[in-house]
Parts: C-alpha cells; structure tokens; sequence
C-alpha cells in the first residue's frame, strides 16, 4: 500500500512513491508523456507494480493562490488518472517546489543536463513528502 506522488509537466512528469508505512517519499522516475494509450499502459502497470492506492498530483497555483492555466491541466490530468486507473487523487499545493528543487540540487556536484532531468522527481518528492507529513500531522 503507497502512494503515488506526481509532479505535471507539459512533456515530462515527475514521480515518487511513498514506503508501504506512508512515512517516506522517494524519487521514482522522470516520465515523458507519449500517446494516451502509452500513458494510460505506463501508469497502470506502475499502480500494479507499487500496488498504489492513492495519488497525489502537485497542484501549481499562482503565488496568490488562484488556479492559472497550468493548474487547469493538472486537474484535466487528474481526472484522467481517476477515470482509468479508478483510484482517489488528491490535489496539493506545490507553489514554490520546483524553486526548492532545484536549490537542493544546487548543492549537488551534479552535471547541469542531470539536474534538468532530476528536478522533475525531486519536486515529486517534495509533493508527496510535504502530503505525508501534514497526514501525520492531522493538518491535511
């Protein structure tokens, strides 16, 4: 039992997962959105594999917290995920993640094309650990 977490991107999408205790996130993959059937293929297979049974998708809001063209999309994707993988998804606030992602990565005496392609997990990971906190928390 984990959670997914997701980070949209028009072209790529970041993920993470959560331990079977839903303590921890961890960076999973970069994923290229491809056709809908590859989509649709891709996450089912990836529900199955980490026996997923809730997902949680970064909500990109506006600095003054009102839905823009991005959070539009990630909703319509949301939806889509619910529709065929028939799971709950659970929007979370990611203002600022991509910002925190790539200050951690920063720190890292990573290759500059390395960090292009780990800052869309890493803001996955961020998603999914900021929900799991609050969860344990109470303060969701």
């Amino acid at each position: 039992m984990r959670v997914l977490g997701i980070d949209l991107g028009d072209r790529n999408i970041g993920l993470a997962v959560s331990d079977t205790l839903l303590i921890t996130a961890q960076a999973l993959d970069r994923y290229r959105v491809k056709s809908k059937d590859e989509d649709k293929k891709y996450f089912k297979e990836l529900v199955e594999k980490y026996e997923i049974v809730k997902i949680v998708v970064g909500l990109p809001l506006r600095m003054d917290g009102s839905i823009g063209t991005q959070a539009e999309k990630a909703k319509i994707f949301a939806h889509w995920l619910e529709e065929i993988l028939h799971l709950p998804v659970v929007f979370w606030d990611e203002r600022l993640t991509t910002v925190q992602a790539l200050k951690i990565l920063s720190q890292q005496k990573i290759k500059i094309k390395r960090k292009k392609i780990l800052k869309d997990q890493v803001s996955a990971t961020l998603i999914l650990s900021s929900y799991l906190e609050s969860k344990r928390r109470g303060t969701q």
